[in-house]
């Protein structure tokens, strides 16, 4: 029964990957724009008047980049291509390949992205549970009403707060960048140090204006789970308060919770974008912008591709993992 439920969750995956490759495949299209000659014009107004034949490049790039085929052609291609994992060249940057383009620019958003959400998880997870288990803290009664109100806030608009008062005024943080001008990217102590130090107003912007969206779907479930019969058996068994928090409210009411993590870890690029554009950030959000401003097809194609694979796995991993967490859902399985 087991492989069975393994072979249409990768089925369902296979789909789900397909479908949304050729949507992924079809919308860039929906532009009349043509990003050859997008790319061309541009080296005609930076070139002397004359010395690019523009006609002649156009053709050339056409036929490298497959566009002179029936879309249908260019859609199989594209299909075999993403199947075997294959980004082809970017137009814009040709001849840098688009997954070297990815790889380089991956790293700096999973650092900031990752790092950010799970702290905010975890800080507002553990908020929004003891909200409801200790209603008597002061602290909390403080607390909860500061982290719902910035959690209404977008997150670029407090990044720019940050910037002003922190960089600009204060002159504490780096104003913006991945690291400063003069630095050398190496894996020294100095490097990581800029890095981490250009990195902490923009981590602070996210975990400062999520904290309280994961406070408040935490808080809603320890609520739901406060009158369950098997709460009510607990403390008649005389079980320790925090053995009572542990493993039976918190337990029971962080189920949403990760379901809604592994969704969002899948989305990281489309959070980072705007994140990135605020603080001069370089990544994944800056990579796909400056793909879209120059409609460059593959490099869109490559970025939400990868986009799609993580939302994919990420679901299909939460499938495998939740009957661990949930007994319930082994169960409704079988």
């Amino acid at each position: 029964m087991y492989l069975i439920y393994l072979a249409k969750r990768f089925a369902m995956l296979f789909l789900v990957v397909v479908t949304a490759a050729t949507l992924n495949f079809f919308v860039p299209r929906l532009s009349d724009k043509n990003p050859v000659l997008e790319k061309i014009t541009e080296m005609s107004e930076s070139s002397a008047p004359g010395s690019v034949d523009m006609q002649n490049l156009l053709q050339v790039f056409n036929e490298r980049f497959g566009l002179d085929r029936p879309l249908w052609e260019q859609y199989l291609d594209y299909i075999t291509d993403m199947l075997t994992l294959d980004l082809n060249y970017s137009i814009t940057s040709y001849p840098t390949r688009v997954a070297d383009m990815i790889l380089e620019a991956l790293p700096w958003t999973l650092g900031l992205m990752v790092t950010a959400t799970l702290i905010s998880f975890v800080l507002g997870t553990i908020l929004g549970a003891l909200t409801v288990w200790r209603k008597d803290a002061r602290l909390l009664q403080i607390t909860v009403p500061v982290v719902m109100v910035f959690s209404a806030i977008p997150f670029y608009l407090i990044g720019l707060l940050l910037i002003y008062f922190l960089a600009y005024r204060g002159g504490w943080f780096p104003i913006g960048g991945g690291y400063s001008i003069t630095a050398f990217p190496a894996w020294e102590w100095e490097f990581i140090r800029d890095v981490l130090e250009h990195s902490i107003l923009p981590a602070c912007s996210i975990i400062i204006a999520s904290i309280g969206i994961w406070s408040l779907g935490m808080r809603g479930m320890m609520v739901t789970v406060q009158g369950e019969d098997y709460m009510n058996f607990a403390e008649a068994k005389g079980l320790k308060t925090r053995r009572m928090f542990l493993r039976y409210a918190v337990r029971n009411a962080i189920l949403p919770q990760i379901t809604q993590l592994a969704l969002f870890m899948g989305q990281l690029v489309t959070g980072a974008v705007l994140v990135e554009i605020v603080f001069g950030y370089p990544g994944m959000g800056s990579l796909l912008l400056q793909a879209v401003d120059y409609l460059d097809y593959f490099t869109i194609y490559g970025i939400v591709f990868v986009l799609i694979l993580a939302v994919a796995v990420s679901m299909l991993i939460l499938d495998l993992v939740y009957p661990l967490l949930d007994p319930r859902t082994r169960a409704h399985r079988t």
